[in-house]
């Protein structure tokens, strides 16, 4: 019987562990970005490939340019930033890593740099 017991309590520990329902960025080290942000080299290549699908440049916001994006900087940030299932959340449907958000921060902090 002590067996039987021992057994269902590691058993009912194991299920809950493997019930973990935290995302990956939620577990992830979120290692903060050291070296400098770029728009050209870092910034770019992220809205390119998740931002302008839908931010193209006949679009209602378009962030295409240099420009574009260091001018809405403050709304990008806010936006991908904001926590999963907020109806503003970008980029939508998805969201950024950690480090995708940070490369934005220090960008920001860097002082918005083009090339």
């Amino acid at each position: 019987m002590k067996k039987l017991i021992y057994l269902l309590t590691i058993s009912s520990g194991l299920i809950i562990i493997a019930c973990e329902s935290r995302t990956y960025e939620e577990i992830s080290d979120n290692i903060p970005v050291i070296l400098p942000v770029k728009y050209t080299s870092d910034i770019k290549p992220i809205m390119d490939n998740s931002c302008n699908g839908c931010h193209s440049a006949g679009s209602f916001k378009p962030l295409v340019t240099y420009d574009q994006v260091k001018n809405n900087i403050e709304g990008i940030l806010d936006r991908i930033q904001r926590p999963n299932g907020d109806p503003l959340k970008m980029p939508k449907g998805g969201s950024f890593s950690a480090t995708q958000i940070n490369t934005f921060i220090k960008w920001k902090a860097d002082g918005l740099t083009e090339n």
